[in-house]
């Protein structure tokens, strides 16, 4: 049975809670990136920072530069282990508004998987490979 792990991004871009606000936006753009797993110095996940929460900076009307990550990135995430399955992975994203699910073992962080991930993922359990 495949596993989410089989269609996760194992080299994660991550930020850390202290990274100043606009730097992580200027890496999602530059990256295209939808979400930014935030770990700390253990590379435990300890957020997420989406496109979702980023946008809430155009309704402030004080721009303070010593903004962070911490200040924006939403906090209570799910993840899954990476050895749960594609089912596991695919209930996981269509329950959420997530457009991309961190994988942990034993609580750090190893790899991400994006919704996009799981489609390539649905054609290669299907006998359909691009």
């Amino acid at each position: 049975m495949f596993k989410a792990s089989d269609v996760a991004k194992k080299m994660v871009i991550t930020v850390r809670p202290d990274t100043p606000i606009y730097d992580a936006i200027r890496l999602m753009a530059n990256r295209n990136l939808t979400a930014l797993p935030v770990v700390d110095a253990e590379l435990d996940l300890v957020g997420v920072l989406s496109e979702k929460d980023v946008l809430r900076l155009l309704y402030e009307t004080v721009d303070r530069a010593e903004q962070t990550v911490a200040d924006y990135m939403s906090a209570n995430v799910a993840s899954l282990d990476v050895n749960a399955t594609l089912i596991d992975l695919c209930d996981q994203l269509i329950d959420s508004s997530a457009r991309v699910m961190p994988l942990t073992e034993n609580g750090r962080l190893c790899a991400i998987a994006s919704r996009s991930d799981l489609i390539q993922g649905i054609l290669r359990v299907k006998g359909q490979a691009i």
